[in-house]
């Protein structure tokens, strides 16, 4: 009975009580709301329906230790990555090790892409305000390469918007994004899934029917 006292009750929860904290983008034509891939892109929705604002997913990998793939020792967005030389050290991580997983990684997203985007291209976000949210921040790590791959798009301000964040990840996101909004700043973590009732996995073809809903709007 635990599951009752959990802030958030799914995805779609999560961004329906996260959009009054973005009323003021409400309605605003040159607001783009990008939801990361696939975790955040249901956060993604709801806040862009409840707001009524464009919506567009962003493409970014975690790269997952081996053995560990929850703990995340870097991130890959576009010809980005970042990499968490703590993490790296602390498991012993080797280069062929970190190249290995980084290419197998680069090419899931490649798959990605084909698949959710086709032959349409991406919201342009030059000039426009660019809201990235996620479902969660544990290291931060995706959301650090997503911000780093959206300031090279030119957009004019970039909010970051989690339902959910460690207080560790807190301070590096706060200081790359011109916004960060997050109601919730456990001092204990315990994963992004032990804040929501429901945690599934998000699939492709409901990232998929999340884009042509939004294409169709």
């Amino acid at each position: 009975m635990v599951q009752q006292f959990l802030p958030y009750r799914d995805r779609n929860d999560a961004g329906q009580k996260l959009a009054p904290h973005l009323a003021g983008y409400a309605g605003r034509e040159d607001v783009i709301v990008l939801g990361l891939a696939r975790g955040g892109l249901p956060v993604a929705q709801a806040i862009a329906q409840t707001l009524h604002l464009s919506l567009d997913v962003f493409l970014v990998r975690k790269l997952g230790a081996p053995g560990r793939e929850e703990l995340a020792f870097g991130a890959i967005a576009g010809d980005v990555r970042l990499l968490n030389q703590d993490v790296v050290s602390r498991l012993g991580l080797s280069q062929t090790t970190i190249e290995a997983t980084t290419a197998r990684e680069r090419a899931e997203m490649a798959r990605r892409n084909a698949l959710y985007r086709g032959d349409r291209a991406p919201l342009d976000v030059r000039g426009e305000t660019a809201i990235l949210v996620d479902d969660g921040l544990a290291t931060g790590a995706s959301m650090r390469v997503a911000v780093t791959v959206l300031r090279r798009l030119e957009p004019e301000r970039i909010v970051v918007a989690v339902p959910v964040a460690a207080e560790s990840s807190v301070g590096s996101i706060r200081a790359l994004a011109d916004e960060f909004i997050c109601p919730l700043v456990p001092p204990l973590l315990f994963g992004i899934g032990a804040w929501y009732q429901d945690f599934s996995q998000v699939s492709d073809a409901q990232v998929q029917a999340i884009l042509d809903d939004a294409l169709r709007d």
